[in-house]
């Protein structure tokens, strides 16, 4: 039986059952290579096992590589048995989980379990290129410290103006009973967030909005409505409550678990977020496998994290 068919159900079983290095080198193997161990180099199938190491050898090209190779967990000194159980606790804590907490449940630094973190919401990103189809809401929300929070010196150099000035803004679109998409964008005009709605929704899909002039022109595409907040929220099936509803859930991880989240870094939460909305309706187990089948060919270095090389924000 493969070790697919006994991914554990709950993080008490997940922590036992990947306690045996080997069961973990086997899972890792199964969820990566279904068909087969492959040679991460030339693709070869011709492999032989170097069980002593836990390493694999290719036939074809003669290199060797063990399961993490070209994944997230690459070049890493951290065992599987921890990468594990700390990938089950980021897929399945609702309002996300602290590096702290990561750290001291598998024994591991908070610096060490910060980085791992990261790596692990890379495998959480959605590079599905699908489109959002049927209802969509559209809304943006805006991201940093309330001033009056703020030690003098740090509100001076960070609040420039007023309102929303030194906040970051984030766009959300949400497929009702579907699945969630979020950007981080530069501001909110029109030549912004117009061309988001057409690049992620299909074409001849009810959008609803808030009053915003900038989304005035998607009507020549989409069957547009919008709700004016200024006179109510709902009217009919128009309104963006949905969406509303899903920056309450990112807000509470970010202010609640996080505290606080550098501009810099804040895609990967959302990525992290969204994984875990449009996964709802899934089980703790399906969950934690779906980030498992995603591990390969992602990776972040440190240097990228911690800004010593730069790194594009989708």
């Amino acid at each position: 039986m493969s070790a697919q068919n006994l991914t554990p159900e709950t993080l008490m079983e997940a922590i036992k059952y990947f306690s045996d290095p080997d069961v973990c080198e086997q899972f890792v193997a199964d969820m990566r290579w279904p068909d087969g161990v492959e040679c991460p180099h030339c693709q070869s199938r011709e492999i032989g096992r170097i069980a002593s190491r836990r390493m694999y050898q290719c036939k074809a090209c003669r290199k060797q590589f063990s399961v993490k190779r070209g994944t997230i967990f690459e070049d890493s000194p951290v065992s599987l048995d921890k990468w594990l159980a700390a990938m089950w606790m980021v897929a399945n804590c609702k309002n996300g989980i602290s590096s702290y907490e990561v750290g001291r449940g598998t024994n591991t630094t908070q610096k060490t379990a910060w980085f791992m973190m990261h790596r692990i919401r890379l495998a959480m990103q959605d590079e599905d290129g699908g489109k959002l189809d049927g209802e969509i809401e559209v809304d943006e929300t805006f991201i940093g410290g309330k001033a009056r929070f703020m030690h003098a010196n740090r509100r001076q150099r960070k609040i420039k103006g007023t309102g929303v000035a030194g906040k970051t803004i984030v766009m959300g679109l949400l497929e009702r009973h579907g699945k969630v998409k979020t950007r981080v964008v530069q501001n909110t005009r029109r030549k912004t967030l117009d061309p988001t709605v057409r690049e992620h929704v299909e074409s001849g899909s009810t959008v609803y909005t808030d009053a915003l002039p900038s989304y005035e022109s998607l009507q020549d595409e989409f069957a547009h409505e919008a709700i004016d907040h200024a006179e109510c929220y709902v009217k009919g099936q128009v309104h963006t409550n949905g969406m509303e509803n899903y920056w309450s859930l990112l807000k509470r991880g970010l202010k609640g678990t996080y505290i606080s989240v550098e501009p810099f870094h804040l895609f990967r939460y959302l990525d992290e977020q969204a994984h875990r909305f449009n996964a709802r309706k899934d089980t703790d187990r399906q969950r934690f496998d779906s980030v498992v089948k995603t591990i390969t060919g992602r990776r972040v270095t440190y240097a990228k994290l911690t800004g010593e090389t730069p790194i594009p924000i989708h």
